[in-house]
C-alpha cells in the first residue's frame, strides 16, 4: 500500500536515497549526505513541509519506506521581493525505478497541483527556469535552472501525458577549457582602451528572490566599467559547479546573469567580457565553462557560438492552466 504525506524532518536520509536512485541524468549529480538538500531546499525562507509530498510503502511486518516525492513552490512577484501565487511550479517528481508505472508518480503530480491550487495559483508549471525556480538550483540543471532537461528522455513523454504543454526552452551551452582560447576580434582593441574589466570579491545581489534562489553561493562577478564616466557597461557572473566536477569528469564552472547596458549592446562588449572569464577559468584550472540561453533569443545563442561554447542539452518549462481559472 501507498501513502501519502507532507514531508517530515527525519526525512532527508532516505530522500538522498531516492534521489540517487531516481534523478541519474547528465542535468543532476548523486549526492552523498543530506547537506546539499538543506542547502538548496530546506533552507529558503519561502519552503514549505506541505509542497513537498512523500510516497511511502507501507507493507505489514516491514518498516515504512519511502518510494517517491514531489517538490513544488511559486515563483517571485514582480519586484522580486516575495513569492507570488498566480504561478505555481511542479519543480520535480521522483519515483525510485522499483516503482515506476504503478501510478505513483502520476498521484505525487495530482498532489504537488492541488497543493498549488488551494493556494491560488491560475496556471500550473512543469519545470522551472530563472528566474521563476523556487527550488533545485545547484542541484540539478547545471548551471542555472533550464527547465526539464532533453537529456532526462522519460520525463517529456510522463509530463505531456498529464496535460502540460511545453511553452519556453533554454539551450544548455558548454565549452572545454584545456584547449587554446582563441578568440580574436577586431572590436577588442578600441573597446579596452574606453572599458577596464574589474573582478569583484562577492557577487552583488539584487533582490530578495535573487538572495533566496542563490543561498550560500559565493560567486565571482566580473564587471564591465567605462573608463571615462566611472559607470558599469556590463556583468556577468561565475561560480563553481561543485557537485557537477566529478559528475562530468572535470572541474566545471557555470556563467550565468551576463547582462550588458541596452544602449551599449551589438559593440562586442559582452564577447570581450565572456572572453576574459573564460581565460579566468582556465587560469583557475577548470576544464568546463556551462552556460544557458534562451532558445528564442538568437543574439544570445550567437554570442555563445561566437566564443566556442556548442550546445549539449536543451531544457523546456511545460504548462497548463487552472480549470475554470480565467486564465
Amino acid at each position: 500500500m501507498i501513502v501519502y504525506r507532507p514531508y517530515r524532518n527525519n526525512d532527508p536520509p532516505v530522500l538522498m536515497e531516492v534521489w540517487n536512485e531516481a534523478a541519474t541524468g547528465r542535468g543532476a549529480f548523486p549526492i552523498r549526505t543530506p547537506a546539499p538538500l538543506e542547502r538548496w531546499i530546506f533552507s529558503k525562507p519561502y519552503f514549505d513541509p506541505k509542497a513537498m509530498i512523500i510516497a511511502e510503502e507501507i507493507i505489514e511486518g516491514l518498516p515504512k519506506r519511502i518510494v517517491g516525492f514531489s517538490l513544488s513552490g511559486f515563483g517571485p512577484n514582480d519586484e522580486h521581493t516575495g513569492p507570488s501565487q498566480d504561478r505555481g511550479f511542479v519543480c520535480c517528481v521522483l519515483v525510485r525505478p522499483s516503482h515506476r508505472h504503478l501510478g505513483i508518480g502520476g498521484e505525487l503530480v495530482r498532489r504537488g497541483e492541488q497543493y498549488l491550487i488551494e493556494r491560488g495559483a491560475k496556471t500550473l508549471v512543469f519545470g522551472s527556469q530563472w528566474p521563476t525556480n523556487p527550488h533545485l538550483f545547484g542541484l540539478y540543471g547545471g548551471s542555472n535552472s533550464p527547465g526539464i532537461l532533453e537529456s532526462d528522455g522519460d520525463a517529456k513523454p510522463f509530463i505531456e501525458k498529464h496535460g502540460y504543454a511545453q511553452t519556453s526552452s533554454m539551450i544548455v551551452f558548454q565549452r572545454k577549457l584545456d584547449i587554446p582560447l582563441t578568440l580574436a576580434d577586431s572590436r577588442f582593441t578600441l573597446l579596452r582602451k574606453r572599458y577596464d574589466i574589474n573582478l569583484l570579491k562577492s557577487a552583488a545581489v539584487a533582490s530578495w528572490w535573487q538572495e533566496c534562489v542563490w543561498s550560500s553561493l559565493e560567486p565571482a562577478e566580473f564587471r564591465v566599467m567605462d573608463k571615462l564616466t566611472g559607470f558599469p557597461a556590463a556583468r556577468a557572473i561565475a561560480w563553481e559547479l561543485e557537485g557537477f566536477n566529478w559528475k562530468w569528469n572535470a572541474p566545471s564552472a557555470g556563467i550565468i546573469d551576463v547582462q550588458v547596458r541596452p544602449d551599449l549592446r551589438k559593440l562586442g562588449i559582452a564577447k570581450m567580457l565572456l572572453t576574459h572569464v573564460l581565460r579566468f577559468l582556465q587560469d583557475q584550472f577548470f576544464g568546463i565553462a556551462e552556460l544557458q540561453v534562451r532558445a528564442n533569443d538568437p543574439a544570445a545563442v550567437g554570442l555563445c557560438k561566437s566564443v566556442g561554447f556548442e550546445p549539449i542539452d536543451i531544457g523546456h518549462v511545460y504548462e497548463k492552466p487552472v480549470m475554470g481559472s480565467p486564465n
